[in-house]
């Protein structure tokens, strides 16, 4: 019988699906890179994300592979000129969670703008700063949006009703659609220039690693508001950092980090984070945007969908 390999925590529609398209599933989600080498070689199908990484050597090993399928977006952790070249087809699920990951996008800018995080721990420690905790109000503000793919396309989808301006710059879409009439597209200059909130949606690639550095919040305008809900090495940490204990950022709401495992900082890193985590302007989560309930059984869905497709070719 066809084998499959889920590494990690999937919705049960996902395993049936499988399983009724004939596979025999091995739900591993404990495996890591240090076993996967030793077992790949039995699967024609890998359910990976992001803990996992398919480079060649390990798609050497994978002898009988044929379906590389990737929980959610990020495509960095695959080579997919290698796989290609193997005869394996990679899935991937960006419309399964983009809406998850706008809305949350969305929460943590409200939660920033009304200050509601330091006033929910005010009120629990019996403190009553009414007026320490003045917000700011959506309306009249312009919005950035710096890629405009499954994710950027979802966020302005979501503002498109508080009376805001959205602007987008995205150096690789062509066409934007009848749909985002509402959306001016834009010279990234003009998004620097122009954005009051500045929202990053965009895939991790050489050329956008460190894209957000000192350089780049130079020559935003003062205060700008700046979300990441993509991958944390799109920014510098050390340089958002500064930027905001100066005053140049006005806050930051992020969900993803250029390292997202604690345990293993360096000096340098605890001191960076250490600074960031003191900070009151800030909203942070450990990148869960797309983490929803709904979600999980979306990407089952999108996931199942794909492989069929691909069958049908």
């Amino acid at each position: 019988m066809k084998k499959a390999l889920v590494t990690d925590y999937v919705h049960p529609s996902l395993i049936s699906g499988l399983e009724e398209r004939g596979y025999s599933v091995d739900y591993e989600t404990s495996i890591d890179m240090s076993v996967l080498p030793t077992i790949i070689h039995k699967y024609e199908v890998a359910v990976i994300n992001s803990k996992i990484k398919m480079f060649s050597e390990l798609i050497d090993k994978a002898t009988q592979l044929k379906y590389i399928c990737r929980l959610g977006s990020g495509l960095e952790i695959i080579d997919l000129e290698y796989a290609a070249k193997k005869g394996i087809h990679v899935i991937n699920t960006p419309s399964g969670n983009n809406n998850a990951v706008a809305e949350h996008a969305m929460g943590m800018l409200l939660s920033l703008a009304n200050n509601l995080i330091q006033g929910d721990k005010e009120v629990r420690d019996f403190q009553w700063n009414r007026e320490l905790n003045r917000g700011w109000e959506l309306k009249g503000k312009t919005v950035g949006i710096i890629g405009f793919g499954h994710t950027g396309s979802q966020f302005a989808k979501k503002m498109s009703s508080w009376e805001l301006e959205v602007i987008s710059y995205d150096k690789y879409r062509k066409e934007y659609g009848s749909e985002w009439d509402f959306v001016e597209r834009v010279a990234l200059e003009d998004i620097l220039n122009r954005s009051d909130i500045l929202s990053l949606h965009l895939p991790l690639t050489e050329e956008v690693i460190h894209l957000v550095n000192e350089e780049f919040i130079n020559r935003c305008k003062d205060r700008v508001i700046i979300l990441n809900t993509s991958r944390g090495k799109v920014i510098k940490t050390i340089d958002l950092v500064k930027a905001l204990e100066n005053g140049k950022v006005g806050g930051a709401c992020l969900d993803v980090f250029e390292n997202e495992k604690p345990h293993t900082y360096s000096h340098s890193e605890t001191n960076t984070y250490t600074r960031l985590n003191a900070l009151h302007n800030t909203v942070l989560s450990p990148h869960v945007a797309g983490w929803t309930r709904e979600s999980l059984a979306n990407i089952a869905k999108v996931m199942l969908k794909k492989y069929d497709a691909l069958l049908e070719i």
